[in-house]
């Protein structure tokens, strides 16, 4: 492990803002880069010390190339991982090309076979017994990771600003996506339209994100500088919903030098 470590290229400037590590990379392959290893190296720690872990993953085009290298390192005995991912459009069936699952199933399940991975279930007949289905498995032990990463209008997984709540009482919900959202959905290509991005979606909220010991937060890019400029240096709360972070010492939020470019510090 120490000789893979020699080879990880490092943060061009590192600083705490409230409980959150920030690290500022100068580009999004060295960003990555270095996700990966440290969630590697975590993973394995972990099994050494636990002999399983839970994890939370995300989906989204921040997230492909930190996942391909974290999978491509290997080391990690992914037959005592159990994963879940944080969000679902409602509706949508497992073989859409936008589906999360199916993101999950092509991009992580087929090629490193986890223990399980638990699905939100997006065409599920019942989707408040869904939303009780996945809160249950949330809560069968403790999570152990998870990684995320914030959108365009400062949501994490699907907590837009008219729905976010920092302190929900809820670890699952439905709820209705901002047009930003969707737009940027659409943007990325998973769409066609902005009519045809489903009007709602199941979401795991702030607190069940942050309930993990260990949370990664991925955000590179120009178009993500204005969220990261909200969630650091605006007021905590729902108008920027990544701002939650900033109340979690066991989270770090890697940028690169684009999605950073409207720091002040």
């Amino acid at each position: 492990m120490d000789d893979i470590n020699q080879t990880v290229p490092q943060p061009v400037r590192q600083f705490k803002k409230d409980a959150l590590n920030v690290e500022i990379f100068e580009t999004q392959p060295a960003m990555a880069l270095n996700a990966a290893h440290t969630v590697r190296n975590y993973l394995i720690g972990q099994l050494e010390a636990n002999g399983s872990v839970r994890a939370i993953l995300a989906t989204g085009n921040s997230q492909i190339q930190f996942l391909k290298t974290l999978i491509d390192l290997g080391g990690v005995d992914w037959s005592r991982v159990t994963l879940f991912h944080m969000d679902e459009y409602l509706g949508i069936s497992e073989t859409h090309k936008a589906s999360f699952r199916l993101y999950m199933k092509e991009r992580v399940e087929s090629l490193v076979k986890p223990q399980n991975f638990h699905y939100l279930i997006g065409d599920a007949p019942l989707p408040l017994d869904e939303c009780e289905r996945y809160s249950k498995l949330l809560q069968e032990a403790p999570i152990d990771l998870c990684c995320l990463g914030v959108g365009e209008n400062g949501h994490i997984a699907f907590n837009d600003p008219p729905v976010a709540d920092l302190r929900d009482p809820h670890l699952v919900k439905l709820v209705k996506l901002d047009d930003t959202c969707k737009i940027q959905q659409v943007n990325e290509g998973h769409f066609p339209s902005l009519e045809a991005v489903p009007p709602y979606a199941f979401t795991l909220t702030i607190p069940a994100l942050c309930t993990a010991k260990k949370m990664i937060c991925l955000s590179p890019e120009t178009r993500k500088a204005k969220a990261v400029q909200a969630a650091l240096e605006g007021e905590i709360g729902t108008a920027c919903p990544a701002s939650a972070l900033r109340e979690q010492s066991q989270a770090t939020i890697y940028l690169d030098q684009d999605s950073s470019a409207l720091l002040g510090q």
